[in-house]
């Protein structure tokens, strides 16, 4: 029988026995031990062992109660913990806690901690620079938003046109490692239904560095398509190296190509419906793209002005104060499940300038931008921008101009 009986049935069956054993007489004991030792085979010294230590345990937890863990940081930290995760943008803790010195730093220096400046210490700032990113998580969790909205409609049509020319380029290839290739996507600000005009933003990230870019366009015509690429030519911290987007028709096309081979600049597409094959971009387009212009339809010139105001500061904080993370390897789990192995958080800025050293102009420009800096006017910004997205989307839907 002892044989057949599992560790844990072992305690469990110890257990049982605890509960008779602690008050039973002399006889009434060894009648057990000889019990418990003909149930689980172990020796009668360590039965005799396992069943004081279980009722010892019983004893305890019965006798007297855990106390609580004490408070490690203080009520104020709490407080300004949370207005320093909102003036960030609601990062997550593991990116939170790698900027937290450097933010610390701006909302102090730009006194932008107002509605908690009375809480605000020497000790207070020492408790948030000590915290650990799990501690931030834990505590921020009330707080966070329940959940994004449900996923939008793709307006990617695979195109045959050209697709044959253009090389493949697949989740399963070698990582890119030359700064500067871009992988290319447009999100369609159609609400919910494809039909009608209405705007998209391109968007262009480096896998390399992180460095993303945003700009809004009137729908997917070439004109407009080119004048998106010029502007990405025209701004991007790098020489392009490549480029690689899917199989849409904004992409596939004679004129894009074209532009591509005026510019000598080298393109690859991924398969159809292989979202995987522009992880990246994909990424970019739900946590910077649809988390702050959201899901509504837009299609006039004045939310198409907005948006791009949007994507300026949403670059400026992405880009340079919020950090990301890059899978850098493989590895197994116990169970032989292949895992990915990522490196330490750093900003695209960071990366940017560890990666690929821009031109001595482009630096200095980039620099005076990242010095003045501001989170909290930054956040300001982009609350202001999407409330007036929301009152456009609004009165759209109700089929009334919103009030001057």
């Amino acid at each position: 029988m002892s044989r057949e009986l599992s560790m844990a049935s072992r305690r469990d069956v110890t257990k049982k026995f605890a509960r008779e054993y602690a008050k039973a007489d002399r006889a009434e004991k060894s009648r057990i031990l000889d019990a418990l030792v003909a149930s689980t085979g172990w020796t009668r010294d360590h039965a005799r062992r396992a069943i004081r230590a279980a009722a010892t345990r019983k004893g305890a937890a019965r006798d007297q109660q855990r106390k609580p863990r004490p408070r490690k940081y203080s009520y104020d930290a709490l407080i300004v913990l949370q207005e320093v995760w909102r003036l960030a943008g609601q990062p997550s803790g593991k990116y939170l806690a790698v900027v937290m010195e450097d933010t610390l730093c701006r909302l102090v220096r730009d006194r932008e901690l107002g509605k908690v400046a009375d809480r605000v210490s020497d000790t207070v700032i020492d408790e948030l620079r000590s915290m650990s990113a799990a501690t931030i998580d834990r505590y921020l969790k009330p707080h966070k938003a329940a959940g994004y909205p449900a996923a939008g409609l793709s307006s990617t049509r695979p195109s045959h046109i050209l697709r044959s020319s253009i090389p493949l380029r697949t989740a399963t290839d070698d990582p890119i490692t030359v700064p500067g290739f871009l992988e290319l996507d447009t999100v369609a600000h159609c609400g919910h239904t494809l039909q009608g005009e209405f705007l998209r933003t391109l968007s262009a990230t480096d896998p390399v560095t992180g460095w993303t870019m945003l700009r809004s366009i009137r729908n997917n015509a070439f004109v407009h398509v080119h004048a998106g690429l010029e502007w990405i030519a025209k701004l991007a911290p790098l020489p392009i190296a490549g480029m690689d987007f899917d199989n849409g028709s904004e992409f596939m096309n004679w004129s894009v190509i074209a532009w591509c081979d005026d510019h000598h600049i080298p393109i690859t597409r991924g398969r159809p419906y292989h979202h995987n094959d522009n992880a990246h971009i994909e990424q970019r387009n739900g946590d910077w793209v649809r988390r702050h212009a959201f899901r509504y339809r837009y299609e006039t010139d004045t939310e198409l002005a907005l948006l791009n105001q949007l994507w300026d500061l949403v670059m400026a904080r992405k880009n340079h104060l919020l950090p990301c993370v890059k899978a850098v390897d493989w590895t197994q789990t116990r169970s032989g499940r292949k895992k990915r192995v990522y490196d330490k958080p750093k900003t695209p800025y960071q990366r940017l300038l560890d990666t690929g050293p821009p031109d001595p102009a482009t630096r200095a420009r980039l620099a005076a931008e990242h010095d003045k800096l501001n989170p909290a006017r930054i956040t300001r910004g982009i609350n202001h921008i999407q409330q007036q997205l929301i009152d456009l989307a609004k009165a759209r839907t109700l089929g009334t101009r919103p009030a001057a």
